[in-house]
């Protein structure tokens, strides 16, 4: 299962930066197009708020990208003995996969919440192992199996 999950992760993140590559495009033209008027405040403003745009959607782009070279180190076939990045945790409360912040995933009916070492939850699962015990959402929950 974890082979899967960390191929449509993968597909996940590159179908986002895609996106956020296409609208970083479309707002550099939409400043490139803008065509100067009488009223020259109005060109400025809207040169630089097609800037603003273009630049949020490279920094979100960038975001994705560093997520998704995070996918790249991770070692699908390694199973763990406690739980560090790219592990796959079975609990009472259900599958984890530390890794990075997509939250809930399907994989084959089976719901797997990812998140990333460094959220609340990754942060508490980390370094533990089969057996150990954890909150989540207010409740103890007990570690069944690490991957």
């Amino acid at each position: 299962m974890k082979v899967t999950l960390v191929e449509r992760l993968k597909a996940h993140l590159d179908t986002r930066m895609q996106g956020a590559l296409d609208a970083m495009q479309s707002a550099q033209s939409s400043a490139n197009e803008e065509t100067k008027s009488s009223a020259g405040d109005k060109y400025e403003t809207g040169r630089a708020m097609a800037q603003i745009e273009r630049d949020r959607h490279a920094q979100l782009y960038d975001q994705i990208r560093q997520e998704r070279s995070v996918l790249d180190r991770i070692d699908p076939l390694f199973h763990f003995q406690r739980v560090g990045l790219g592990t796959l945790v079975k609990t009472t409360a259900g599958y984890f996969f530390v890794a990075v912040s997509v939250g809930l995933i399907d994989i084959a009916g089976t719901k797997v919440i990812v998140v990333s070492p460094q959220s609340p939850l990754g942060a508490s699962l980390m370094g533990k192992q089969k057996g150990d015990s954890f909150l989540f959402q207010q409740k103890k929950c007990v570690i069944e199996e690490v991957e």
